[in-house]
């Protein structure tokens, strides 16, 4: 089994996937290998990407981080809600960061396609300014409610998102994990809550100087989902190579058999990689995941 990040991994620097990295996914499934997408994207939105590359629609798509699991074909195979109580009293306790707040909601058809109200914003303004590109290209999906916690009287979210500069999303994790129920995924240790109810993962661009801090429930990440994936499918873990670019990929990295960090992940992040002994392929510019596939199939001897 290969599970591959969308941006920044599989997606070169314009969004889309190359002639060479797609050749490879389809040798790589061809000889007999399990291609597993596994993004922060969320799915509909995850299948802009993915929807013409004629991928099997069998093939898993992890999607939100981990917290939804749905074939290519939009069967729905996994999801956790983050409880509404949760929900409600997050809104609160980073209630300076709700201009940057997005909260999402699993309203997938049967097509793949979101409806509007999927997410849900308070305010435009700041998210237009840092994600600008992304809320245009959102925007049939979003719904505004003032305040936010109005959204929260029906259906509960499957995740919670904030967006800003890298300064100020450090500042809002450091305010989420005051709390001893919120824990960044990964993170363990002395006078850590057994409670935990919120997971955090974070994503960083400094070349943008962009963070975006996912905010999901407990025990739901990229890794969970991928071994429970491979538990369904009797593949061990040892059988599993992750190939990922950012912090919102580590566990992943980290319970998979053999992990692969791209060369344009953050430079902190590949220090990680070094102390732990992960290969640092090329680029997603590069056609970094085609190089490492192509040679995993010449290492076993499968021609394509």
């Amino acid at each position: 089994m290969i599970a591959i990040d969308i941006d920044g991994t599989l997606a070169g620097p314009d969004g889309r996937v190359s002639p060479r990295n797609l050749a490879a996914l389809k040798a790589a499934e061809r000889a007999g290998i399990e291609i597993v997408i596994a993004t922060g994207r969320r799915h509909c939105y995850a299948m802009r990407v993915l929807r013409d590359l004629a991928l099997s629609d069998s093939n898993a798509l992890i999607s939100s981080n981990g917290t939804v699991t749905r074939t290519i074909g939009a069967t729905l195979l996994h999801r956790t809600h983050l409880p509404l109580l949760t929900a409600r009293w997050l809104c609160s306790h980073v209630d300076e960061f709700r201009n940057a707040l997005v909260m999402t909601f699993d309203k997938v058809g049967s097509d793949g396609e979101d409806a509007r109200g999927a997410l849900v914003v308070e305010r435009l303004d700041l998210l237009n300014a840092s994600i600008g590109r992304w809320m245009e290209a959102n925007e049939p999906y979003i719904a505004c409610f003032d305040p936010v916690e109005r959204a929260l009287e029906g259906d509960a979210p499957i995740q919670m998102m904030l967006c800003g500069t890298v300064e100020r999303m450090r500042e809002a994790e450091a305010r989420l994990l005051e709390h001893p129920a919120v824990a960044a995924v990964g993170a363990a240790g002395p006078g850590r809550s057994t409670a935990i109810e919120v997971a955090l993962h974070r994503t960083e661009y400094p070349e943008r100087n962009l963070s975006i801090l996912d905010i999901l429930p407990a025990g739901c990440s990229k890794g969970a989902a991928l071994l429970r994936l491979a538990a369904d499918q009797h593949i061990d873990a040892g059988e599993i190579m992750a190939i990922g670019d950012n912090w919102n990929d580590l566990s992943m990295l980290e319970v998979a058999g053999q992990a692969i960090l791209m060369g344009n992940a953050p430079e902190d992040l590949k220090a990680l990689a070094a102390e732990r002994g992960w290969t640092v392929g090329n680029r997603h510019d590069q056609d970094g995941v085609a190089e490492i596939i192509e040679a995993v199939m010449a290492d076993e001897g499968v021609t394509q």
